[in-house]
């Protein structure tokens, strides 16, 4: 029973593999080959997480990265299902990030890793800037930092003790919310 349960969530969930690195130790009798796997998983719904694992076989490091990845799940907030409530700068080392909300119909603008975070995560439209490394360690953590950053309007009210009507109007009209005070 508590076998089919796990299957079947983690058949909800969409993996995608953003980086594969051969890595050599020399011994003795000439060099042995490991290798090193990053890989983004989501569930298409706002949660999504990387990992990373590293084997003697490649089939063997994707999937220690993918359950290292299932166990650092993160939920995103997304405006309608779709894109980003705001634009948003990430930084992780060299790895520089910026995300911007997109309209309908955009479609995901965004290089590599990026890319892979984004279609994991469930978003549609969305316009991503990599700047600095191309490192896709640095840009995925960067893309993260970014997306931890991300507040949505509801944890905003909440936070201020209003209601997010009240903050929804005053987005707007800046001059008439202070003309009012």
């Amino acid at each position: 029973m508590a076998r089919e349960q796990r299957e079947e969530r983690d058949s909800e969930f969409v993996d995608k593999l953003v980086h594969i690195n051969r890595v050599a130790k020399v011994v003795k009798g000439g060099r042995r080959f490991g290798f090193a796997a990053l890989v983004v998983v989501g569930d298409q719904k706002g949660r999504v997480g990387f990992g990373h694992g590293k084997a003697r076989e490649v089939p063997e490091a994707i999937r220690k990265a993918t359950e290292a990845a299932k166990r650092a799940l993160v939920r995103v907030p997304l405006r309608d299902g779709r894109t980003l409530h705001h634009d948003v700068f990430g930084r992780h080392g060299a790895g520089r990030v910026f995300l911007r909300a997109a309209p309908p119909g955009t479609g995901i603008i965004a290089g590599g890793p990026m890319r892979a975070v984004f279609e994991t995560l469930g978003v549609q439209d969305v316009v991503a800037k990599s700047m600095g490394s191309s490192n896709p360690y640095n840009m995925v953590r960067a893309t993260f930092a970014a997306l931890a950053a991300e507040d949505s309007p509801r944890s905003v009210a909440s936070r201020r003790g209003i209601k997010v009507s009240v903050l929804q109007s005053r987005r707007g009209g800046d001059a008439e919310a202070t003309a009012e005070a």
